[in-house]
């Protein structure tokens, strides 16, 4: 058995499908914990219950875009699992329309996902900091924020995963002097339930 995450807690946020449940799951399988997010109560219970032979599973289901989703969310980090040292952000919503079709409440959807992330992040990292923890944040980013997408036009998701990327880029110089790890992959089209 690979024992490389014993001992070691990860969180993630959008964690119940796709590229988040696929972490969790390889995590698990080293020898690690998760804790998962996910929006869709019934959703979260039933990949605990698929992923506990696995290894300690604990789940959080609330909307991110709200923000009492994200106050529940960050209540619970700071409750019960300020011991986390590992942390993938792979929330994430893809509705493609072009910049003139786009809507007040699309832009606020993208960005209040953003602004779930920013402070959920602060949060472990704060824990981080206090428990003088190293470990590692990975966020989940978009080939998007580096090259538009002309059979996909996303101009409002391209322009909030380029704000993960420069959170991203500014993370890694603020807290690499703590042993804190802060990376992000851009991936391109991936068959995962959001596209």
């Amino acid at each position: 058995m690979n024992t490389f995450f014993k001992g070691k807690k990860l969180l993630v946020v959008g964690g119940t499908s796709g590229m988040g449940l696929a972490v969790a799951r390889m995590v698990l399988e080293a020898g690690g914990s998760v804790v998962l997010t996910g929006n869709k109560k019934d959703k979260a219970e039933a990949v605990q219950k698929e992923l506990s032979p696995l290894g300690p599973v604990a789940v959080i289901a609330a909307n991110l875009m709200t923000e009492e989703g994200m106050e529940t969310i960050r209540h619970e980090i700071n409750a019960s699992h300020r011991d986390t040292s590992l942390m993938v952000n792979a929330a994430g919503i893809f509705m493609p329309k072009g910049f003139t079709e786009h809507s007040f409440a699309d832009y606020d959807m993208y960005f209040s996902l953003n602004r779930a992330t920013f402070f959920i992040t602060q949060d472990v990292v704060k824990n981080m900091l206090a428990a003088k923890l190293e470990g590692s944040i990975v966020n989940v980013g978009s080939i998007g924020a580096q090259a538009a997408l002309g059979d996909s036009p996303s101009s409002a998701y391209s322009m909030a995963k380029a704000g993960l990327h420069a959170l991203t880029r500014n993370l890694a110089i603020e807290l690499a002097s703590a042993g804190i790890r802060v990376n992000a992959v851009s991936p391109g089209i991936v068959h995962t339930p959001i596209y």
